[in-house]
This record gives structure tokens, C-alpha cells and sequence, in this order.
């Protein structure tokens, strides 16, 4: 399959979920994710996707709540609409937040970030392979923002699905070092 029918038919299976199928599936990711920290007690500093409800994503809220109360500086971006690129900005609360005009959560108070604090970033998809390749929405906005980091920076990308076999990677794309499922975590 292209890029194009993967896109679609995730597309299609996150359509088909059900909003309480979306909560269940988010916890147990969340708890995967808080049990994959644990193991890597260094790691204080992680850059979130705030999800949008509608695209189905996997609810991010709940564990960022956790995060920020268990003391983690948390990062996440907002577009720069004349750069096109993402701005990474501090994440204090969840109190703060607007809608943009894509209907995409921000804060409302957007202080800038350095990038060279971030240990970790949390990675929305629609999907990914058994190699780590991801796959967006075509935008190409996190290749760009993941780029910029430093290569030591973990990539965890989350999805409710299991891996597709194979995602024809470009240049510009950046692989995940792992990603985080209901059922299982998957390294690459």
C-alpha cells in the first residue's frame, strides 16, 4: 500500500472506534507510557501533542495531567502560521488552553521553549511500520519539528493500532525509537 491508502484506512479504523473504545484504549497506553518512564528515571523533560477529539487521536489530557503532577517540565508546539514550522512552547497547566482556528488545542499563554531541554517527545500518528516509519497527515510539521532536536532525543509514538508492514520512508522523515500501543510496546 502507498502512503496515500495507509493514511485512509487509519483513517477509517480510528473512525470506527467508539468514544468509549477511545478512553479505554487511551488508559492502558497512558499506563504503558507511565510504566516505560519508570525504567528511565533521567527523563524530565517531555514534549506532548495535545490531541484533537476530532480526529479520534488517543486522549492525551488525562496523562499529561499525571505528568505535570508528578513534577515533569512538559513542552508542546503550536504552528507558526508564517514560518510553518512549529514553535515549541512550556506546557504549566491544563487551565490555559484555547482552540485555534484548526480546532487544535494551544495554550493561551505561549511562552517559548529552547528545544535543548527536551529528553522526549510524544509523537501523534495515524500510522507506523515494523521499522519505526511513521506516518501523519501529510503535513510534514513533526519531520520538520524532530529534525531540529538533538539524535539522542527518544521518539515514542502512540497509536491504538498494531504496525503496518512497511511505510515507504522519504528523506526527510524521522523514525521513532518506539511506540506504544494498548497492547504492547514496540522498539525499533
Amino acid at each position: 500500500m502507498n502512503k496515500g491508502q495507509i493514511r485512509a484506512e487509519h483513517r477509517k479504523k480510528r473512525a470506527e472506534l467508539t468514544s468509549l473504545e477511545i478512553q479505554e484504549k487511551s488508559e492502558m497506553i497512558h499506563q504503558r507510557f507511565l510504566d516505560f518512564l519508570v525504567k528511565y528515571p533521567d527523563i524530565k523533560h517531555l514534549h506532548v501533542f495535545l490531541s484533537i477529539e476530532r480526529l479520534k487521536e488517543i486522549d492525551s489530557f488525562p496523562l499529561i495531567a499525571i505528568l505535570l503532577d508528578q513534577g515533569y517540565q512538559l513542552y508542546t508546539s503550536i504552528l507558526d502560521t508564517e514560518s510553518g514550522e512549529l514553535k515549541t512552547v512550556y506546557l504549566k497547566n491544563l487551565e490555559d488552553l484555547t482552540i485555534d482556528s484548526w480546532g487544535i488545542p494551544v495554550p493561551s499563554l505561549a511562552d517559548v521553549a529552547a528545544l535543548d531541554q527536551i529528553q522526549l517527545v510524544l509523537v501523534p500518528l495515524l500510522a507506523y511500520d515494523q521499522k519505526g516509519n511513521r506516518l501523519g497527515y501529510g503535513k510534514g510539521y513533526y519531520d520538520g519539528f524532530l529534525s531540529k532536536l538533538d539524535q539522542e532525543v527518544m521518539k515514542v509514538g502512540v497509536s491504538f493500532f498494531e504496525p503496518v508492514v512497511k511505510i515507504d520512508q522519504e528523506w526527510h522523515d524521522i523514525p521513532l525509537d518506539l511506540c506504544i500501543t494498548p497492547q504492547e510496546v514496540f522498539f525499533f
